[in-house]
């Protein structure tokens, strides 16, 4: 028999609710509620800071994440849940003969900083020095998390507090332009013979939808000090001012879509039988990263490798409300569902902000909707700058 449960989470403040205890001898399925937004990101330092807190400020109030689409996995076999910090939407407690791991499941918008930041923290917390992004790489163990290719690292040496022997088994999901970081971290002895159970949650996780739109978390409540989280801002100002939204003219097949945070706008344009496409639309403050981070970050989407700033310089621009928009037009195959893709976008600036217009799909849909792409980015009227 499976226990079920339904908690609501986003991605960069987890809710703190105590989640309820697993019933002895059953195997335990929980639902939390995660975010799958469209933002762009800037690029990803080599080393991550270690000014990154474990958790957001207390007094962060608790938003409301019933619209953001669900997490849901299988609790291992001797696993405790332990009650949320505001990064988390899972956090689990393994514990055996006095010896102690700490289990996380974190979602961060974007690419939260690039993987080599992140994974060189971890390796920081276990006494480790950073190595670079080509030395990274050979340490990577394919896994699958939610049916996707994820990367695996395993990292074992002293932690710097106690001496004692450490290790941290995490893994790495990238999904809908969220970073999904599952970190199993403890006594060395006792990660090692949890391993496979890691591993069997990962492939046990499915993402699941859901109904109705979510609230932003206030950004206010963010001390001075803390760090930049790429996406957030964006977050926060693409809510904040939903009135002030661009006017333009929508296709007629074009059908809203559910709204998820990050995202300004959503359609998705049905064709025969399951085929289909998405318009996604985005913005950020200022150049928004970069265009040629933003241009790599949908050709990793379609499993494409980066491009060079010549071969960006080098792409069309279309006219739209009076300046140039880069015109990007990739094909590959979805990372997310393994099937042929195409991915037309728009990168433009407007009033201080760069917008993105990405259409990605079936590669029919997409051509025959190119144009109508194009036109509906045309026809779009910006709200003056405040």
């Amino acid at each position: 028999m499976k226990q079920i449960t339904n908690y609501h989470a986003l991605p960069l403040v987890a809710v703190a609710l105590t989640l309820l205890a697993a019933g002895c001898g059953r195997d335990n399925v929980k639902v939390y509620h995660v975010e799958n937004g469209d933002i762009a990101t800037s690029p990803p330092p080599v080393i991550a800071s270690s000014a990154m807190p474990a958790t957001m400020p207390d007094g962060l109030p608790v938003p409301d994440n019933s619209g953001l689409p669900k997490l849901k996995y299988t609790l291992p076999d001797g696993w405790k849940e332990k009650a949320l910090t505001q990064l988390r939407v899972a956090s689990f407690e393994i514990s055996e003969g006095g010896k102690t791991a700490d289990v996380s499941v974190i979602p961060l918008g974007g690419s939260a900083g690039g993987d080599a930041a992140n994974v060189n923290r971890w390796r920081g917390q276990v006494g480790q020095a950073p190595q670079t992004e080509d030395e990274l790489k050979k340490l990577v163990e394919p896994v699958e998390i939610a049916g996707q290719p994820a990367d695996l690292y395993d990292l074992a040496s002293t932690s710097p507090g106690s001496g004692d022997a450490a290790r941290i088994v995490g893994a790495i999901l990238h999904a809908d332009d969220t970073a999904w970081y599952f970190k199993m971290m403890g006594d060395a002895e006792l990660i090692e013979k949890n391993k496979p159970a890691f591993i069997a949650l990962l492939k046990s996780v499915e993402f699941q939808k859901s109904d109705a739109p979510s609230a932003p978390i206030d950004m206010s409540k963010l001390p001075a000090s803390h760090p930049a989280i790429p996406g957030l801002a964006a977050q926060a100002e693409t809510t904040v001012n939903a009135g002030d939204k661009p006017t333009w003219t929508v296709p007629a097949n074009w059908k809203e879509g559910q709204l998820a945070q990050f995202l300004v706008a959503k359609f998705v344009v049905q064709g025969s039988g399951d085929a289909s496409a998405a318009v996604n639309v985005s913005q950020l403050n200022g150049d928004g990263g970069g265009l040629l981070p933003n241009l790599n970050r949908w050709r990793t989407q379609l499993g494409q490798p980066p491009m060079t700033e010549a071969d960006a310089a080098a792409l069309p621009t279309v006219d739209a409300s009076g300046v140039k928009a880069t015109l990007a037009d990739f094909a590959g195959t979805d990372a997310r569902s393994g099937k042929p893709a195409r991915l037309v976008g728009l990168v433009l600036p407007a009033n201080g902000q760069t917008w993105f217009y990405k259409l990605m799909g079936d590669p029919d849909i997409v051509a025959q909707q190119k144009d109508a792409l194009i036109q509906f980015v045309q026809s779009t009227k910006y709200p003056a700058a405040k």
